[in-house]
């Protein structure tokens, strides 16, 4: 089995993290992880909060319907979308598709990153939108789509079971 897709395999949602800080070296990996990732028209169009700060953390666990555990992770990775990079070129579709699909791309990366790097990671999408914004202090032009909280696993779950892969993919010949 190739690397990648071993990583792919192994990744599991984290929702405990040790209290351990993550190193430059490796955050400077996620970086780079995120900014290479496609991107519709090679726009670009999504921008990453770092945020390491602990009452910011807590702000943002509560704004995600008080899942605290984004609260003990040491780096949580707020994705955007910029849709003022996105909307002159592809409207409406670009806002409200593409740049989303580049978010969830970049962050896909991370995650795999992360995991090759003894990291854990969990995608949330549910939080409030609005309150993120506030505590991020967004510009009207950037939507908060993804809160990844970032860290040294405490606890890896087993895999969870996967769908068959006639039910999920159909061949058309």
């Amino acid at each position: 089995m190739g690397e990648v897709l071993k990583a792919v395999k192994e990744r599991r949602s984290i929702r405990s993290f040790l209290k351990k800080e993550i190193p430059d070296d490796i955050i400077k990996k996620l970086i780079e992880a995120l900014i290479w990732a496609p991107s519709a028209g090679n726009l670009q169009a999504r921008k990453f909060y770092f945020v390491k700060n602990k009452d910011t953390k807590g702000k943002l666990a509560q704004a995600a319907l008080y899942q605290t555990f984004i609260a003990d992770a040491p780096l949580v990775i707020v994705g955007c979308i910029d849709k003022n990079k996105i909307f002159p070129r592809y409207g409406q579709r670009g806002v409200q598709l593409y740049a989303i699909q580049d978010v969830a791309t970049s962050i896909t990366n991370a995650m795999l990153v992360a995991h090759e790097n003894g990291l854990g990671s969990c995608w949330v999408g549910a939080f409030r939108e609005e309150e993120v914004s506030k505590i991020l202090a967004l510009p009207k032009h950037l939507r908060a789509v993804v809160i990844l909280p970032v860290g040294y696993p405490a606890y890896v779950p087993l895999a969870p079971p996967r769908v068959s892969i006639n039910e999920a993919v159909e061949f058309v010949e």
